[in-house]
């Protein structure tokens, strides 16, 4: 290949970030344009960066590397590094070019390179892979979700999701603090969040059931969620069942 696959490492260890610089500093195919040791700093320097490659590791403080994974507008080529072996699961093999169990061999490492110069060849965007990725099945239900606001991120707990609102390829999120947009369907929360808490009420909506105050019929077989600030959310017929087989009335 003619130009180097230019290369993150991102990793909370500092020994395991010392030891990929050194392996890959023989690679003829690669250029190491930069690493961190946290998500956030790696949102923003693939952003900024635009690599063709990461290695990334799973397991890191504040946010993990799928949930920033979720938060890229660069789409690179990812390589998953971690300890811990019960996240190799299908979805990560078909998905990201290979997954190496720490601690690795120099070989181990030189056949996920050669995986990896392959895809970038290929001209096969990630994009679509990486949207399969951060889809990865999951154990138990979401305690929270991360959001990025311009140059913030934010970490949101689940608990104080009022509700969430459906606007075409993204959601919004509306807390008891404010609304953040996300770039995931409604299919995906209705999925991941726990049934016994969160009800799809409608199309466009899932409610936190903590947060509703009242259920009230206005035509007939037409019914509006009032929440405990006001707010009136539509209900569907299937919706109106869903909230039936939950609160039991």
């Amino acid at each position: 290949m003619n130009e180097k696959l230019r290369t993150i490492i991102i990793d909370d260890e500092e020994l395991a970030r010392n030891l990929l610089q050194t392996y890959l500093k023989e690679n003829p195919d690669l250029e190491v344009v930069g690493e961190c040791e946290n998500g956030f700093d790696g949102v923003k320097m693939i952003n900024e960066l635009k690599p063709d490659l990461v290695f990334l590791d799973i397991q890191m403080p504040k946010i993990t590397g799928f949930e920033m994974l979720e938060l890229l507008e660069h789409k690179p080529e990812i390589i998953f590094t971690t300890a811990y072996d019960q996240f190799a699961l299908k979805a990560f093999e078909l998905n990201a070019v290979d997954y190496l169990l720490k601690p690795f061999a120099k070989d181990r490492l030189l056949a996920a390179i050669e995986k990896a110069v392959g895809r970038v060849q290929s001209d096969d965007s990630p994009a679509e892979r990486i949207e399969k990725l951060t889809n990865y099945p999951r154990e138990g239900y979401l305690d929270r979700v991360v959001v990025k606001d311009r140059h913030k991120i934010n970490i949101i707990t689940v608990d104080v999701i009022r509700y969430i609102e459906s606007l075409d390829d993204y959601v919004l999120i509306y807390t008891t603090e404010g609304r953040h947009t996300k770039q995931k369907t409604m299919k995906y929360f209705e999925d991941h969040l726990n049934p016994k808490d969160f009800i799809r009420i409608h199309r466009s909506y899932i409610v936190q059931v903590k947060f509703i105050a009242e259920i009230q019929q206005y035509e007939k077989e037409s019914y509006v969620v009032i929440l405990k600030d006001k707010t009136k959310l539509k209900v569907s017929k299937a919706g109106y069942k869903n909230i039936k087989d939950v609160l039991h009335f």
